[in-house]
């Protein structure tokens, strides 16, 4: 069960730190904050419930490493770029430090996420042994 309640923090913490990397790109003018973000906030709102609501069950386990992978990702799509993790836009202006904190942040507990999310999906794979039956005769 300690499993289950440190995969729904580090999870709530993913999402949490999402937010801080949407928010910042939309005031930095990254990303429109049109109502296309709207997606977002349903996919943040579903991974959400799958952290608080279906903890320790295949769906909910799929789900978080779904998100897991997402999270992981965003950090190493900023630094594939060809101006790495630091774009001109982002290192003239005031808060570089944090957008470039939260995203390694985010990488970090995603990537804990990923690990607690496949540990957790492993672990039903096991308890769930197979039952034998030998014919009557």
């Amino acid at each position: 069960m300690k499993a289950n309640l440190t995969l729904t923090a580090v999870s709530l913490l993913t999402i949490l730190f999402l937010t801080f990397h949407l928010s910042d790109e939309i005031t930095r003018g990254m990303e429109p904050g049109r109502l296309n973000m709207v997606i977002p906030v349903f996919v943040l709102a579903g991974w959400m419930y799958a952290a608080l609501a279906l903890a320790g069950r295949r769906s909910g386990y799929i789900i978080l490493l779904i998100g897991a992978i997402i999270g992981t990702g965003i950090p190493i799509l900023h630094m594939s770029g060809a101006t790495g993790l630091v774009s001109s836009r982002i290192a003239n202006s005031r808060g570089a430090f944090f957008w470039v904190w939260q995203n390694f942040t985010l990488g970090v507990i995603s990537a804990c996420s990923l690990i607690l999310s496949v540990r957790g999906l492993w672990s039903l794979r096991k308890s769930k042994s197979p039952t034998t039956q030998t014919p009557s005769q």
